[in-house]
């Protein structure tokens, strides 16, 4: 009944689509299994993309020629630019997206690839044979052969949904949980966990009273994430701003007793930096209230979102509580949050490859490894996507080191550190976050992308007449000079120390306080120059001027921790036998088997003196 696939993906959430996209542009025959067609990409929780760290991670996936950042362009109806007040390695794009448009503009975005088929089942298990993955098993008893296998199962791994006393089997609200696969894989020798997470109520927009929020607008030149020409937003919706109070916290607190999370009920690990709004009130008793994010699910649709609001309190004492909000008090509520909670399988089990070490060419992607949200999700199944059409076609696998994406650091830490909660990506866990900045994803990442056969050419041209343009502009501002003269006319109104002599525009760049379009002002030759090129080009020429003394910087640190990286430990080296390892540093390295001497460095628990140890024995 089935051909025999390159890749066969298990689950159509964000890390899955990405994963079939990858594989089926790279040339491999694809099967995308779900157990709802109907649900493919769906946004489960907040209808946004982006964010901090995360907006990053999502241009990352759209240089390397994913469609993450495209389907986000295609169906947003916000766009923000986050911490403009601080410094570029900050920025964060985030879009607010038609929760709808979101999920039909992937579905329609996987049937336009010819090489991607579709079958709408239960998976239950995996085909192995010699210890290599060969194929999967339906609920239906079918077998379905494949070379490769990626499981992308997100909340769905045996499922429980708590609404206060109440609890159901399920992967999400109204769909089923999956059953089997867990112990088919607990079978095979991999170890599982449990892990929580949650979701707001939703409800109807037509019974809020706007005039009692903040509103919160999207930006005024509204930006996008894909890098290429994707529709620009003309007109935006709002999202609005409202607060918990006393009254608030009184009502919750009264429902505590019924609460899955305080009766321990719920003995899977929630995320720590996207608590419940019980979970809040009771470690921040001090505080008299919580921001709340009222957000729209779409352009046409009267649902919204109530971000900041997770719950899985009884439904009574969610809307009771939810009345005595600003602007709620009439509210009507279409479903209540839940709390859920799923298996996964703790990441220092796979290669950094997101191959599994026990068994060949079965890949694991998304929250099955642990991981909270969509881009975080995403990124991880383009990789495994990636990866799985390079090993069936006896092709070097692909790795992004730290240094070169948002996505080597997620990748990076998850299997050398593990996760014992929800891993969610920030900035701060990226130690080269000048070098990876929102603004330069395509100049990190789109040649990689289109030396995989991913990135298209369309986007190669793009990036090598941006990197042209860039040089230009650049020359143009190293060869002019200013007067000084010209110059101190705008010492005043921008607050900075006067020329003395003749200098170039781009040494008066270095100042924090001037701009490109602040010199354009002062001399009329460089702003009939500069009009022809885009402002992002003028953009990523200041920055890269402005930062140029703490990029190279960086740069020096990469380049001598990447030594490190070239040090290879073979595949059957065994740690057990270096005696004078320290005894936590041998039970790491002997679980992880690190495949060289930087992955070592990473693993907590593995001192430096170990890796001097590891050194010397390696002959290294």
């Amino acid at each position: 009944m089935f051909k025999e696939y390159d890749v066969i993906v298990v689950g159509a959430g964000h890390a899955g689509c990405e994963a079939a996209a990858a594989a089926a542009n790279m040339g491999s025959s694809v099967l995308l299994a779900t157990m709802n067609m109907m649900t493919i990409a769906q946004m489960s929780c907040n209808p946004a993309m982006g964010g901090v760290a995360k907006g990053q991670i999502v241009r990352e996936i759209d240089a390397l020629g994913g469609y993450s950042g495209i389907i986000s362009d295609r169906s947003m109806i916000q766009f923000r630019m986050l911490n403009k007040s601080k410094g570029p390695a900050m920025w964060s794009p985030r879009t607010q997206n038609d929760r709808m448009r979101f999920s039909e503009e992937w579905r329609l975005q996987l049937e336009r690839l010819d090489q991607v088929d579709f079958w709408q089942e239960m998976i239950t298990g995996i085909v192995v044979k010699n210890g290599t993955v060969r194929g999967v098993k339906t609920g239906l008893g079918l077998e379905i052969p494949g070379k490769s296998v990626i499981l992308t199962n997100g909340t769905f791994l045996n499922g429980i949904i708590h609404i206060g006393e109440k609890q159901f089997g399920g992967g999400r609200t109204g769909e089923k949980a999956a059953k089997g696969l867990t112990e088919a894989l607990t079978e095979l020798g991999f170890e599982s966990g449990r892990m929580k997470t949650g979701t707001p109520p939703r409800v109807d927009g037509r019974s809020l009273d706007y005039s009692r929020f903040e509103e919160q607008p999207g930006d005024t030149d509204p930006g996008r994430f894909s890098y290429l020409d994707t529709p620009r937003l003309t007109s935006q919706k709002s999202c609005y701003i409202t607060y918990t109070n006393r009254q608030v916290h009184e009502l919750l607190e009264k429902g505590f007793t019924r609460s899955p999370l305080f009766a321990g009920r719920i003995k899977g690990i929630g995320p720590r930096y996207c608590p419940s709004i019980e979970d809040k009130i009771n470690r921040f008793a001090e505080r008299e209230r919580h921001q709340i994010f009222v957000e729209p699910e779409g352009w046409h649709t009267v649902e919204v979102y109530v971000n900041g609001f997770s719950t899985s309190l009884p439904e009574d004492v969610q809307l009771m509580a939810l009345q005595k909000m600003p602007g709620f008090e009439h509210v009507k509520m279409f479903r209540p949050g839940y709390a859920i909670e799923y298996d996964y399988f703790p990441p220092t089990q796979l290669k950094s490859t997101l191959e599994t070490k026990l068994v060949k060419n079965l890949f694991f992607a998304g929250q099955i490894n642990g991981t909270t949200g969509y881009e975080e999700a995403a990124s991880q199944g383009l990789m495994a996507g990636i990866n799985a059409h390079n090993l069936t076609h006896e092709k070097e696998p692909f790795i992004l080191k730290r240094s070169e994406a948002y996505i080597g650091v997620l990748i990076d830490d998850l299997i050398n550190k593990g996760t014992e909660e929800p891993y969610r990506m920030f900035t701060s866990r990226a130690e080269y976050r000048i070098l990876l900045r929102q603004d330069n994803a395509d100049l990190r990442l789109t040649e990689k992308g289109y030396s995989l056969g991913l990135a298209s050419k369309e986007r190669f041209l793009g990036l090598r007449i941006k990197k042209e343009q860039i040089g230009k502009l650049r020359q143009e501002l190293e060869s002019r000079k200013i007067e000084p003269e010209a110059f101190n006319s705008l010492t005043f109104q921008k607050n900075t120390a006067p020329l003395k002599e003749k200098s170039t525009l781009i040494q008066m760049l270095k100042r924090p306080e001037i701009s490109v379009t602040d010199l354009a002002g002062i001399d009329q030759t460089l702003e009939k120059k500069i009009r022809v090129f885009d402002q992002e080009i003028i953009e990523q020429v200041e920055i890269q001027i402005k930062y140029e003394t703490y990029i190279d910087k960086e740069k020096k640190l990469a380049d001598k921790m990447e030594m490190m990286e070239d040090y290879r430990i073979p595949g059957n080296f065994d740690f057990g036998r270096v005696s004078s390892l320290s005894s936590e540093g041998r039970q790491k390295l002997v679980r992880i088997k690190p495949e060289t001497i930087g992955q070592a460095s990473r693993i907590s628990g593995v001192s430096p003196s170990d890796i001097s140890i590891l050194m010397v024995y390696l002959g290294k």
